[in-house]
């Protein structure tokens, strides 16, 4: 699965993480809000579209949902307000974008992960790449997809393994 968070209007950002998932053969993708436009979900989806499973939920950056849902709609995408669970591969997952302050978000974040309700908790929102096992969940952060404030990444998750690799988004 792929796994990505961020991209804040990155055109090429968004074209370059579809063209990995395609490339690594992933049955399903997530993106963990702050697209911005539709149009970088349109890029994204473009390249992945029809190949995967697509699941993603605002950011607090997306203030055009009404647009952001069309284009996901118009690949039979679903686009959620998280946090939201979803059930992929027979694995409970916990999809959000995050809670005011980087702070604030990696708490609560750790302590919804502490619950042992999920198999993992993704979260983006911080723009920091995390691969850490908090109680008996995966907790995740693709890191910033865009490229805005970090070195550009995205995640494959192994849902039968449970394992995450970080993957860049540099040419």
């Amino acid at each position: 699965m792929g796994v990505i968070s961020d991209t804040h209007d990155n055109l090429a950002l968004a074209r370059r993480a579809g063209e990995i998932f395609a490339r690594e053969r992933v049955e399903a993708v997530i993106h963990l809000g702050d697209y911005v436009a539709p149009f970088t979900l349109a890029e994204l989806l473009g390249v992945v579209g029809g190949k995967a499973v697509f699941y993603g939920v605002f950011g607090n950056n997306d203030g055009e949902r009404l647009g952001l849902s069309r284009v996901a709609g118009g690949f039979g995408a679903s686009l959620l307000d998280p946090p939201a669970t979803v059930s992929i591969g027979g694995r409970r997952l916990l999809l959000l974008h995050g809670f005011g302050s980087p702070e604030n978000t990696v708490e609560l974040v750790d302590a919804l992960a502490s619950s042992g309700r999920w198999d993992a908790v993704l979260y983006g929102h911080t723009h920091k790449a995390r691969v850490e096992r908090v109680g008996g969940s995966l907790v995740l952060n693709p890191g910033d997809g865009g490229g805005s404030l970090e070195k550009p990444s995205a995640a494959i998750l192994d849902l039968e393994s449970m394992e995450a690799r970080l993957v860049s988004l540099e040419g």
